[in-house]
């Protein structure tokens, strides 16, 4: 588990019309100011990542279809730098929050046969200037292998 990433099961209430599936409230521990919530769509086996926010907290769920979360930790005073944390999510059977501290690489590859949605309740605005990205395929820091049986 990287140093100050935090998985928190969430509540579903399901009956026979539906489902209500809760994500992040201003009581919860996890919860630290609102920036913005947006929704990012990924086909089946594409990868989005690698980037690392500055400034931000994320706070990732998935509401639709499955992913592989795939986080690094490159902090230098960090007791899990160099370490890898890969975290399977669906909106069914695994939904759960992930909150991921700034500073940390993280990208996400789409599994199954259709479009997944990942939705991130921010603590900041989307600013350009506070994401660095790195090519998820070719790059010299982060070694793995994004295509291992994406089902």
């Amino acid at each position: 588990m990287i140093e100050g990433v935090k998985i928190t099961p969430k509540q579903q209430i399901k009956d026979d019309r539906g489902m209500v599936a809760h994500m992040l409230r201003c009581d919860d521990k996890e919860y630290l100011q609102f920036g913005e919530i947006y929704f990012s769509y990924v086909k089946p086996k594409i990868v989005k990542g690698w980037h690392l926010h500055k400034e931000m907290t994320l706070n990732y769920v998935v509401v639709h279809g499955n992913i592989r979360l795939v986080l690094f930790d490159d902090r230098k005073k960090s007791k899990t730098r160099g370490e890898t944390m890969e975290i399977e999510l669906d909106a069914v059977n695994s939904y759960s929050l992930v909150t991921v501290p700034p500073k940390i690489w993280n990208g996400f590859i789409g599994l199954g046969d259709s479009m997944s949605i990942v939705a991130n309740c921010a603590t900041i605005p989307h600013d350009p200037l506070e994401i660095i990205r790195i090519d998820p395929e070719n790059n010299e820091l982060i070694e793995y292998n994004w295509h291992k049986s994406t089902k």
